[in-house]
């Protein structure tokens, strides 16, 4: 039997290991096909970045997969196109790639609601202009953020250095007591290896790039896989609980 298949679109190298380690903890397939652009954290090369024919590069990369659904696995280079352009984005991917297809800050979106939550602290990596894009997408999506920190961190390849207890750091020093979750928006930086870690620590969900992309991917594709080590998303089956 085929092993479900999720297509990753990822702008330039970071954090991509992150696929593969869970690929093989998932019994899942998750290819990844590589764009490339300036990897600056500003709003016109994230714009360029997540332009249509720079994910149709991604698309053609990943047609030798056959794949069941695919991925814009950037968060930044997403909500940068605001509510309504980052949903034709990924409505323009699905076309270009005859399967369904979405985008991290959408399955950032689709993660909270299913979870049934409300409220979240966001801990960006970003420049401060940059992670309040992603404030307005997640407000837009009737998600109330009752905290935004950001790290300023300039670039992805700077983000993909930061090490495990870096990241930990990152998420214990910005959670807030009122948020039910806190997000963690950067695709860039390593996180799968460190879920378990986070959500004991804070004692709440902790939902980050890479892992709501592969989840949403795979939900996609008609797989709902359940592992341990992969936070409260990947624990058991879940239903729309939010809407």
């Amino acid at each position: 039997m085929r092993e479900p298949t999720v297509g990753i679109i990822y702008p330039d190298h970071a954090a991509e290991d992150d696929y593969p380690l869970a690929a093989a903890a998932l019994g899942v397939h998750l290819p990844v096909a590589h764009i490339y652009g300036t990897d600056l954290h500003a709003v016109p090369e994230l714009l360029d970045l997540g332009s249509p024919d720079k994910l149709r590069g991604g698309v053609t990369q990943l047609a030798t997969h056959r794949p069941d659904a695919v991925v814009w696995a950037c968060t930044s280079g997403s909500f940068v196109y605001g509510p309504t352009g980052l949903r034709e984005q990924a409505r323009t991917l699905a076309t270009a790639a005859g399967v369904p297809a979405t985008s991290t800050s959408l399955a950032f979106a689709d993660a909270v609601h299913t979870l049934g939550l409300h409220t979240v602290a966001v801990a960006a990596s970003y420049p401060d202009e940059v992670a309040e894009l992603f404030v307005e997408f997640l407000t837009d999506a009737d998600i109330d953020v009752v905290s935004m920190s950001s790290a300023g961190i300039d670039t992805a390849a700077e983000v993909g250095t930061l090490a495990p207890r870096d990241v930990v750091h990152l998420a214990v020093d910005n959670d807030h007591p009122r948020a039910q979750a806190l997000l963690v928006p950067d695709t860039a930086m390593h996180t799968m290896g460190v879920l378990t870690e986070l959500e004991a620590t804070l004692g709440k969900p902790v939902l980050t790039a890479n892992q709501v992309s592969i989840w949403a991917g795979l939900r996609l594709a008609g797989a709902a896989p359940v592992a341990s080590g992969f936070g409260t998303l990947f624990a058991e089956r879940q239903t729309d609980a939010g809407r």
